[in-house]
């Protein structure tokens, strides 16, 4: 695999990005905009109503973003008439057929225009409506596939996925792709096209019942997981993840495809520069939660291993492989992109990591104190989780529904308040249990290989680094990540 230069393949590239205001997809443009600025155009597919919205969305939450500042600085007054050369925001929706887009002749300007496509649109919750995830992961997916085979100069296309789509399986997980309707519990009859129908039918009967907003926002949400679960996937996000990736395989005809599935994505570690980062993710929530305090106990296996992986590795792990396949020969390829294989890291150092920071650095409260944090109590089963609450919750629970009904529910708000509580604990470790004790490896033996090939034939093998090797876990974490996520999450 000879990959010359990657300058010189994105020089004068048209390239479409979904999902542009994303967390990846922001790092993917400004990387590109500050090392190649002879690119030739970014067409930035965002959801708004119209131009004047997404133009709006590209300035609040795309350029306007401090990720933005190193090519601020580099291009001086020139930056605003930079970015209106190089970017063209295109408003629309991937759950539609040519994406949405309502401009006929915009669309014949990017069907002639566009060199490489990205799918980077998503919705990640784990529990999102059934309806909307299915429109966005998946039957999206089959859409970007459709768009991209039309573009007349197509090179390749890229469709990022979650290392996770792999559900509960254990051991060694590989880089093999899903075949249409193939499930994890080997339960047949998955037909994308009768889950649409299911949704279909489910909303049809809500509406007749008269059942309010919120009530089809939490049907759609059960039904996710039911439908996830059923065939064998722990959650919505992932099971609609692996749909799209089976509808990618499909419709990509005789295009060069590309399925990138990054692990558990964490703040940049070296570019723009260190420690940026956006949204809250799994491992940063815990983070939050114990240095306010909130957090007493965790539930998981401590020595299991948790795959990291810095989102400009996984950015630069999209650009080389765009360079790789980008043949215009009919192929599909699939990298996982993660750490848990070359350089493992595991819930206990994450630990020791918060512990050392946080009490080096503690957080400071609302009330102007600082929150001394201590060592976490680690419950390892979910038996020991249940007791917990039963002693803790449930029996106190139980004893204030007695006092409540003794007293004719006088107590009927602490009750109701701490029921609720309870319900939405339960859940929340029901929907992350699977990644708690999460017991994989990731494979990436053709991740190593394009790693290969960038040593060896890449003239610009420093400048697009994507080897974890090179990750020191623990100076990662108390010098960059801690940081930038008290710095930009934590607020």
């Amino acid at each position: 695999m000879e990959l010359g230069s990657a300058l010189h393949f994105l020089d004068n590239k048209s390239i479409l990005v979904t999902g542009a205001a994303g967390f990846l997809a922001k790092i993917f443009v400004e990387k590109i905009l500050r090392v190649q600025p002879n690119v030739k155009k970014f067409y930035l597919l965002l959801r708004a109503a119209d131009h004047k919205s997404a133009t709006h969305r590209l300035h609040n939450e795309i350029i306007g973003k401090d990720l933005f500042k190193v090519l601020k600085e580099k291009c001086g007054k020139n930056f605003s008439s930079f970015i209106s050369e190089k970017i063209t925001l295109i408003p629309g929706d991937i759950s539609h057929e040519d994406l949405g887009i309502k401009d006929c002749n915009l669309v014949q300007e990017m069907l002639n225009e566009v060199d490489v496509v990205v799918n980077l649109a998503a919705t990640t919750n784990f529990d999102e409506r059934y309806d909307v995830a299915l429109g966005l992961n998946t039957f999206g997916a089959k859409f970007v596939a459709n768009f991209s085979k039309k573009c007349v100069k197509l090179k390749v296309l890229v469709h990022v996925s979650t290392a996770y789509v792999s559900g509960e399986k254990t051991g060694l997980i590989l880089e093999n792709s899903y075949s249409m309707g193939e499930t994890l519990n080997g339960v047949s009859g998955l037909d994308i096209n009768f889950e649409k129908k299911i949704i279909e039918q489910k909303l049809n009967e809500l509406r007749l019942l008269g059942a309010s907003d919120k009530e089809i926002t939490q049907a759609m949400k059960d039904l996710g997981i039911q439908r996830a679960r059923f065939y064998g996937w722990p959650n919505t996000y992932v099971f609609t993840k692996a749909m799209g990736e089976m509808l990618v395989g499909e419709f990509k005809a005789n295009m060069a495809t590309i399925i990138l599935r990054p692990t558990i994505i964490t703040s940049t570690f070296k570019e723009p520069f260190p420690g940026w980062a956006e949204g809250v993710r799994t491992i940063d929530s815990l983070a939050m939660g114990y240095a306010k305090g909130k957090l007493t106990f965790f539930l998981g296996d401590v020595d299991s291993v948790v795959d990291l992986i810095p989102a400009d590795m996984v950015v630069n792990a999209i650009i080389v492989a765009m360079v790789a396949h980008a043949s215009n020969q009919p192929s599909e390829t699939i990298y996982q992109v993660g750490s848990s294989m070359r350089n493992p890291v595991k819930y206990h150092n994450l630990q020791d990591f918060g512990y050392r920071y946080f009490s080096k650095k503690p957080w400071i409260n609302k009330d102007g104190k600082a929150v001394i944090v201590g060592k976490v109590r680690v419950m390892d089963s979910m038996a020991s989780f249940h007791r917990y609450m039963a002693l803790r919750y449930l029996l106190p629970l139980k004893g204030l529904e007695f006092a409540n009904t003794a007293f004719c529910h006088f107590f009927q708000g602490v009750y109701s308040d701490l029921n609720r509580k309870i319900s939405f604990v339960t859940r929340l470790i029901d929907i992350y249990r699977p990644y708690l004790f999460f017991d994989a490896i990731f494979d990436d033996i053709n991740t190593e290989k394009l790693r290969m090939a960038t040593r060896s034939s890449l003239a610009e093998n420093d400048m697009f680094y994507f080897d974890p090797k090179c990750i020191n876990w623990e100076d990662y974490f108390m010098n960059t990540h801690m940081p930038g996520i008290v710095k930009y999450i934590f607020k």
